[in-house]
């Protein structure tokens, strides 16, 4: 049967770093929640579609700052201890629902105590405490594809350094062959932001202008072959919202990128229904290739007023029983207040996940059969996702993937693709120019660059300066503690250039965890460049300094490998 074109699941994985720095509400149970309601249940899942002979096909990004959480001791003790909690008030939810006579709500305490015990045992039993191994398994067996991430999730388009989003992709990659035993030919650029080459002037002050290669150029400089934008960054829509009106140094900074930009000519049509090789200058030459999300699939999921995660069956994400924190509702209704909503009843969830699975499916076709005819060759769908979604924000996410997942497989006339997949069958020759952009509201850097975080970016922007001037001064001295406070201090660069803080303090979500966040590291960052001073200049650095070195190097132990001439000065 003839192929009308292929659909591509991505997934983009990401938490920032969190161990050592706090627990709950901020911090560890982040990353236990995740592995316990997404990862572990999205392997699950994906085991079970190979074993009933449907290759997945899903691309899933895992960032480096999270790889390195889900392969440390800490996280790994922590997680089991969590675990055994979550059973145990489940158990307590039980006891206390039967003696109020509460029969229903205790049947839904009993299936989350089955729940977390199945989880335990798959991490212990089928995973061997080792999330990532799962993952690899998969890859290595060629039915997913796994991509990489900006090294702790740095915004790029915004950093002020070339050497620092140099540093950012070059740990990634470094960091996908230590877990993953290969090099990644795909990334996920956080946000999906991406920048142009053009004449770049700090959004702060205006000053310090120079003209900056493309994010595209980074890329072929480690040997990536693709990254993902929003539609909006290929169609030529304007996503840019009331933003640039409400910030004056957000609108500077546009308007300097749109003085700047030059599109190339295009003599065809853009869809979103192919790759396009993307360069932003004629002296490049690599063929880096940009997927497009589409609009029409994501709506399906992604909208609060339409997608599948709002039906009323479906456990409601906000509503909790404490002291436990589990969840007893159902969504309701998208308008129905915390009081309102009823009681959870799982043999409804069932026929509500097949109906949206089955919808899914044909919106699938549909797009391919109507919007998917402008491509040049057979069309491909692509729909990028938070990976966290499924399952820990909406509860029956994987059930519904594994459904959507198994009929798209079934049908003969969709063909199921990674990225590199698609790329080795039809590689684009259509080379275009994109905007500056990324896939947060508005389109543009709005959340991350705004009047509550542009204090942020000052003091980014003056770390990244003395990290490159320390490495070109002390790269080469011959002392190991010099040596020591260096990979500290890119370490702790790394962790304050994390896009994770902006985005909570802009979102309101976990807005002071994320200031201290930011002040924490930027304050370590300070103390090691002046023990260096010190240690460079003939002096000695003196026991208290010595004392928070040690408790900062053990508190952030990330990326183990890292090396300081990363940061050199380009030529």
């Amino acid at each position: 049967m003839e192929s009308i074109g292929s659909f591509s699941l991505v997934l983009h994985s990401h938490l920032p770093y969190v161990i050592s720095h706090g627990k709950w509400p901020h911090g560890m149970d982040w990353l236990n929640e995740a592995a316990a309601e997404t990862y572990l249940p999205l392997l699950r899942i994906f085991d079970q579609l190979v074993h009933e002979g449907h290759s997945p096909k899903v691309t899933i990004g895992l960032s480096p700052v999270l790889c390195e959480q889900l392969t440390d001791d800490v996280f790994k003790a922590d997680f089991k201890e969590y675990l055994n909690m979550k059973v145990e008030a489940a158990r307590l939810d039980q006891s206390s629902f039967q003696k109020a006579g509460e029969q229903e709500m205790a049947q839904l305490a009993e299936n989350w105590e089955k729940f977390y015990e199945h989880i335990a045992q798959d991490y212990k039993d089928k995973y061997d405490e080792d999330i990532l191994s799962g993952f690899k398994r998969l890859q290595d067996d060629g039915h997913i594809e796994i991509i990489t991430c900006a090294a702790t999730h740095g915004y790029l388009p915004l950093l002020g350094e070339d050497e620092c989003i140099n540093a950012q992709v070059k740990i990634a990659v470094e960091n996908y062959l230590k877990h993953f035993g290969r090099k990644p030919n795909g990334i996920w650029l956080p946000e999906s932001a991406y920048r142009p080459c053009r004449q770049w002037s700090s959004p702060i002050n205006g000053e310090d202008s120079r003209l900056r290669v493309g994010i595209e150029e980074f890329l072929h400089m480690h040997d990536l072959r693709y990254f993902y934008v929003d539609s909006h960054m290929i169609e030529g829509g304007k996503a840019l919202g009331i933003y640039l009106e409400r910030f004056e140094a957000l609108k500077k900074y546009h308007d300097e990128f749109a003085k700047g930009y030059t599109k190339i000519s295009d003599e065809f049509k853009r869809t979103p229904y192919q790759s396009y090789m993307v360069r932003s200058r004629d002296e490049f030459d690599g063929r880096i290739h940009a997927f497009i999300r589409d609009p029409k699939t994501g709506l399906q999921v992604w909208s609060g007023e339409h997608g599948y995660p709002g039906d009323g069956e479906y456990l409601d994400f906000h509503k909790k029983h404490f002291p436990g924190g589990h969840r007893y509702w159902r969504v309701t209704s998208a308008k129905a207040d915390l009081g309102d909503k009823e009681l959870y009843n799982p043999q409804l969830v069932q026929k509500r996940i097949d109906e949206n699975a089955g919808h899914f499916k044909e919106v699938v076709r549909q797009v391919l059969l109507n919007e998917g005819k402008d491509a040049d060759g057979l069309p491909l769908i692509c729909a990028p996702f938070d990976t966290e979604l499924f399952g820990h924000w909406w509860f029956e996410g994987p059930r519904w993937m594994y459904q959507a997942l198994k009929w798209i497989a079934q049908d003969q006339e969709i063909n199921l693709v990674t990225g590199s997949e698609y790329l080795d069958q039809v590689e684009s020759s259509h080379i275009v120019s994109l905007p500056e952009g990324s896939w947060g509201e508005g389109g543009h850097h709005h959340i991350w660059f705004n009047e509550d975080t542009s204090w942020s970016w000052e003091l980014i922007y003056e770390a990244e300066k003395k990290m490159i001037d320390a490495v070109d001064k002390w790269i080469d001295h011959p002392g190991k503690r010099v040596q020591d406070l260096l990979a500290q201090l890119a370490r702790e660069l790394l962790l304050l250039e994390s896009s994770d803080w902006q985005f909570l303090i802009s979102t309101f979500s976990a807005r002071d965890y994320a200031e201290t966040r930011l002040v924490r590291h930027h304050l370590d960052f300070d103390m090691l460049y002046k023990m260096l001073e010190k240690l460079t200049s003939g002096g000695e650095p003196d026991e208290e300094e010595w004392v928070n070195f040690l408790a900062v190097r053990d508190r952030d132990t990330l990326f183990s490998e890292i090396k300081p001439e990363y940061w050199a000065s380009l030529e």
